[in-house]
């Protein structure tokens, strides 16, 4: 965390999902995730140490929230477990795009999930400009 962030990162993202269990089975065979929780309208997924994915059947729920619709976000990864999700998806027949290579030297995959949201992989925290930046302003 810089010194100046009020914030250590993401807690929690939420999409919608018109079949539940379809979007259960691909982020936790893609991304090896695992259910903290299931209800009726929602399932709760483990993404990280402090941050969960949340799948939402359409409709409201509380504080007039519906999830997120056809999104791009990222999930921060280092070089090898990119790797490792790459294979896995093209064992599930998805056409994930990349390794992308950015100037900073990170490097990115993309794939799009079954509601349509681009799913990127990214290790810039991990080796690339996002790591160096973390570096310097905990220096400054």
């Amino acid at each position: 965390m810089t010194p100046s962030a009020l914030t250590s990162g993401l807690c929690e993202l939420t999409l919608e999902a018109r079949d539940l269990d379809r979007m259960q089975a691909f982020y936790t065979a893609s991304f090896g995730m695992t259910v903290l929780s299931r209800e009726p309208d929602r399932v709760w997924l483990a993404c990280g140490d402090d941050a969960r994915l949340g799948l939402w059947a359409p409709g409201r729920k509380e504080f007039g929230d519906e999830g997120g619709r056809r999104v791009h976000f990222a999930f921060s990864a280092d070089r090898e477990a990119l790797e490792r999700v790459l294979e896995r998806l093209r064992a599930m027949g998805a056409s994930p795009t990349g390794p992308i290579e950015h100037p900073g030297g990170d490097v990115s995959v993309y794939v799009e999930d079954p509601e349509g949201n681009v799913v990127e992989v990214w290790n810039y925290f991990r080796d690339g400009n996002g790591r160096a930046a973390g570096v310097a302003a905990l220096e400054s």
